[in-house]
């Protein structure tokens, strides 16, 4: 049993990091046993799943509690929890490639260290097309297990099947998020309006993978009704929202010791985030900014001028009001005591954090 009054803490982290271990450590002696060669995969499948916050999971664990509360023996669920990590860093692997992120979480990102073996052990060919080529299958590998992890969860085939569809809508949807957000990078994002695409890039890439779709498949799992599922998505939806322009903020003005990426990156990779939209509808010098590296002294005029010009404010308005939608939500909901008290403490995480 967990604390719904901690529902993402130290004792749940744990719990799934070692689901997750235990699984992986058997997923690389498999690759092992095809080839040696392939242990880099493995080491890099461990090393990204280490650690991390696990909010994603914990929405899972206790969208199940909300509706059936917490099973007498946890560790399928925390199976099926789990597997969304494994879908989480099979994105943020891609997600790399895609922006050529030197970094991930405090450490060097998948490709840029396959791209390192390649030169240290003097491989033929190019090592940066090595490393992208790798990473890419290391994150097609990774989907794969996300999805093996909940098959050998133990959960009845019976409770999988009446799941099943929540997993098919998320990993559609998180890939059409990623295509939405390159197609604005790239001005194919369609629509006038540069806030509107911003948010429902949001809404696919973030909101749904993140808060919604976990919520609504540990309740289904739990035999959640119709009515439930949708209330979910009601929290959800702007709490998800309200977790991405978190991130937005924290990908300029964020500490890069406790984010584990540079400050900037978003810049300089030339994302077009609700902070950049709304900075764009006052000041279009944030352009001048966006798409190249910037020196320090820059970093801190583009971070002056998204503060000048309102758009930092504007975006802390913005997750205030999620942040009471997802409460307003969430007391509407019929759900168990120890449900409401984790949802509603997961919001509170979701608001204010630092990485």
């Amino acid at each position: 049993m967990f604390s719904p009054d901690d529902p993402a803490g130290p004792a749940f982290r744990a719990a799934i990091g070692a689901r997750l271990g235990d699984f992986l450590d058997d997923a690389c002696a498999r690759l092992d046993a095809i080839s040696p060669a392939l242990a880099p995969l493995g080491e890099l499948a461990l090393a990204f799943t280490a650690g991390g916050k696990r909010l994603r999971p914990a929405f899972c664990y206790w969208g199940h509690a909300a509706v059936a509360g917490q099973p007498d023996d946890p560790a399928p669920l925390l199976d099926a929890a789990a597997s969304f990590d494994l879908l989480h860093v099979a994105a943020l692997v891609h997600d790399d490639v895609i922006d050529a992120s030197d970094t991930r979480r405090g450490q060097a990102s998948a490709h840029r260290q396959l791209e390192a073996r390649h030169v240290e052990r003097s491989g033929a060919g190019d090592p940066a097309a090595f490393g992208r080529a790798g990473a890419i299958l290391l994150g097609d590998l990774l989907t794969a297990w996300s999805d093996e992890l909940v098959g050998r969860s133990g959960l009845p085939l019976a409770v999988l099947a009446r799941a099943h569809t929540v997993l098919d809508e998320v990993r559609t949807e998180v890939n059409a998020g990623q295509f939405l957000d390159m197609a604005a990078e790239a001005g194919l994002a369609g629509g006038d309006d540069p806030v509107a695409v911003a948010e429902r890039v949001v809404e696919f890439k973030t909101a749904r993978y993140t808060v919604i779709r976990p919520l609504q498949y540990g309740a289904a799992l739990a035999g959640a009704d119709p009515a439930t599922l949708e209330g979910l998505a009601r929290l959800g939806s702007p709490l998800g929202r309200a977790f991405q322009l978190r991130d937005d903020l924290l990908g300029v003005f964020g500490d890069e010791a406790r984010t584990g990426k540079p400050a900037g990156d978003d810049l300089r990779e030339g994302k077009r985030t609700v902070l950049v939209a709304e900075a764009l509808a006052v000041e279009p010098r944030i352009l001048d900014f966006l798409g190249r590296p910037l020196s320090a002294p820059e970093l801190e005029r583009a971070r002056a001028l998204l503060v000048d010009c309102g758009a930092l404010a504007r975006v802390e308005e913005r997750i205030g009001a999620d942040g009471e939608r997802a409460r307003a939500a969430l007391s509407r909901l019929d759900v168990t005591t120890e449900g409401r008290t984790a949802l509603g403490a997961l919001i509170e995480v979701c608001l204010v954090r630092e990485s």
